[in-house]
């Protein structure tokens, strides 16, 4: 016998481990390895895989059973999980299996009537445990001493070095006193219903922990999250956040390949979820009720909390905030930002979790313009335009870099007085150099930061969006003239003959073009549900900036010619009038937008001055409409 690698990703390799679960009677489940066990013949006999530290699709042939073929299996897998850098190695299996992993040191940790789950190595949930002691006693110190716990003085929840735990026999909680209770939620974002929520339960009891999800599979990332929920409950003294846990049992992460109904699966995820906070969480925090939400719309949270009654000794559900007769929810939040509804955002979040909403839009916006394709002469998903420098990947990589940047800006921007030139500025060279850290030193982003830069102060400093070209004007002003710029450049090979505007003077005039002209040009197209917004809006754009990137690259003359070319292909995209010569036009106009692009590509033509114009304008277009 002997023990080969497959590769899970590869179509032949993966049919062999699927025939092989299938006569185990298993279903292929993700992952990222799978070792086989092979008999002299070369016949697979046994196998198992890992994703990341978790262990799935263990099976091993009926008649190799008690060979001990399973001790070497899980050992292979269990070294090679720590090679990989994990202590720590978990997995899910039928409940008829925990005796066996029990006898290969893996060591219960939560069940249900269809699944277990099961841990061995250094730590896990034990680290968990511990750091939650910690917190309750900090928290119990600082009130014997009679002092408010400063929350920099606080130990937030450290789940990265695990240490041993031997899960006792669970035992029904009971209420002590002092009374102290635990909300956990996801906040994608963080909303005046959560806030409402926490506040009502703070009043029941003397100690109230708030637990973040910690899966990040949101969109707004953990960090994000949590963050909130720290600034949207600071008022509320007797509200500790805490670091989620990565013992929170969801769909994304529970296997579903040994189940023999997929309809036992949500439950079974639910119930071990819930085995996992009863057994551990609630008592390493001393708590002794839970808080929820009622659940309206969603099936599956309502299920939880259904089940949740079933577990849990002391389950105190709040009925949920209205707005208008709707539940406030995150989900109202999300839908709001992708209709570029700021008003009804500003009446479904605290002041506090409008920053990372606005650095988002933001973030969105420059995705926005990446993915328009095709566009002339500028990387898109299908080639990488005039630049030899940068890709599609590396520009999605530059985005991603810039985000938390365009949330600390828009933080600067929510101070009753206008932030300084110097504190901008000293986020945007930070911005800066993660930019180009991340991008091996190409300029990606360079020009957009700027502006967007710009524009995140402004729209997190106005309540009004109206004043947010105002507002524009007078942080630009502030900023010194600039030397060594793709506009300052052009104009000095303009040689005083035109005037150019390079992207400060445009700031500094508050974008006039963009409020007078593409804005609301963007806006009516969008109404319109016009498939093509991006594509027309960036031609409108070309048809009146001076695009100094044009002009660095080439000359004046090349420039004008752009402006030009750009207005008649928009000029033909809007001729159609009947819907079958619109289908036509539209199909003629994109070829004719990948020919510019391959013309402009050979030329070295790339007009990133309106890219970065179009970023701004749909930036602009999602908190002013």
């Amino acid at each position: 016998m002997e023990i080969q690698t497959l590769n899970p990703t590869t179509p032949r390799q993966r049919q062999r481990i699927e025939a092989f679960l299938k006569r185990n009677g298993l279903r292929f489940d993700d992952m990222h390895y799978y070792a086989a066990v092979t008999d002299d013949d070369g016949e697979m006999i046994a196998g198992g895989g890992l994703k990341g530290n978790v262990i799935k699709c263990v099976a091993v042939d009926d008649a190799h059973k008690g060979e001990a073929i399973a001790n070497t299996l899980i050992s292979h897998l269990i070294a090679h999980a720590n090679e990989e850098g994990h202590s720590n190695v978990k997995l899910f299996t039928k409940p008829k299996n925990r005796q066996l992993f029990e006898s290969l040191s893996f060591r219960l940790l939560a069940e249900a009537p269809e699944a277990v789950l099961m841990e061995t190595g250094i730590g896990g949930l034990g680290d968990t445990v511990e750091a939650l002691k910690k917190i309750k006693e900090e928290g119990e110190v600082c009130k014997e001493n009679n002092q408010e716990c400063k929350k920099e003085e606080k130990t937030n929840l450290n789940i990265t070095t695990p240490q041993h735990l031997n899960p006792s026999t669970p035992q029904p909680l009971t209420t002590t006193t002092p009374l102290r209770g635990v909300v956990v939620m996801n906040c994608n974002p963080f909303t005046l219903g959560h806030r409402y929520l926490i506040e009502q339960a703070a009043k029941q009891v003397e100690r109230l922990f708030v637990m973040v999800v910690r899966e990040d599979c949101s969109l707004f990332a953990y960090a994000e999250r949590k963050a909130m929920v720290e600034q949207g409950v600071a008022h509320l003294k007797n509200v500790t956040v805490i670091d989620g846990s990565e013992y929170a049992i969801s769909q994304a992460t529970f296997p579903t390949y040994f189940l023999k109904r997929l309809d036992d699966a949500a439950d079974t995820q639910m119930l071990l979820d819930l085995d996992l906070f009863r057994r551990h969480i609630a008592p390493a925090l001393g708590a002794t009720v839970r808080f929820v939400g009622t659940e309206p719309t969603d099936r599956l949270t309502r299920r939880y909390n259904q089940l949740m009654h079933e577990v849990l000794a002391d389950v105190r559900e709040t009925a949920r905030l209205e707005k208008e007769g709707n539940a406030v929810s995150a989900s109202r939040v999300r839908k709001a930002m992708e209709q570029g509804d700021m008003n009804t955002i500003r009446q479904l979040v605290p002041p506090t979790t409008l920053p990372y909403i606005i650095a988002h839009l933001a973030t969105q916006a420059l995705q926005a313009e990446l993915d328009t394709t095709p566009k002339p002469g500028l990387v898109d998903k299908d080639n990488n335009g005039a630049h030899r420098d940068m890709d599609y990947a590396l520009m999605q990589r530059s985005i991603n870099t810039l985000h938390p940047y365009f949330v600390k800006l828009a933080l600067l921007g929510c101070a009753d007085a206008l932030p300084t030139h110097t504190s901008i500025r000293d986020v945007g060279i930070e911005a800066e150099r993660a930019m180009l850290s991340a991008t091996n030193g190409v300029n990606t982003h360079k020009g957009a930061l700027f502006s967007m830069g710009l524009a995140v102060v402004a729209a997190a400093h106005e309540k009004n969006t109206d004043s947010l070209q105002t507002t524009i004007k007078a942080l630009a002003a502030s900023f010194p003239d600039t030397n060594g710029t793709h506009g300052s450049k052009a104009k000095l090979l303009s040689k005083g003959t035109t005037a150019i505007k390079g992207a400060l003077d445009n700031a500094r005039e508050g974008y006039e073009m963009l409020f007078a002209e593409w804005l609301p040009f963007y806006i009516e197209r969008r109404k319109e549900h016009d498939a093509y917004t991006l594509h027309k809006t960036l031609l409108r754009i070309m048809c009146d900036l001076d695009d100094t990137n044009v002009i660095y690259r080439t000359d004046l003359a090349t420039a004008e010619e752009v402006k030009q070319e750009a207005r008649a292909l928009l000029d033909s995209f809007s001729k159609a009038h009947t819907a079958e010569d619109k289908e036509k036009r539209i199909a003629a106009e994109l070829l004719a937008l990948k020919d510019m692009d391959k013309r402009y590509t050979a030329r070295n033509i790339s007009p990133g001055g309106a890219a970065d114009m179009l970023s701004l304008t749909v930036f602009v277009g999602s908190i002013q409409t």
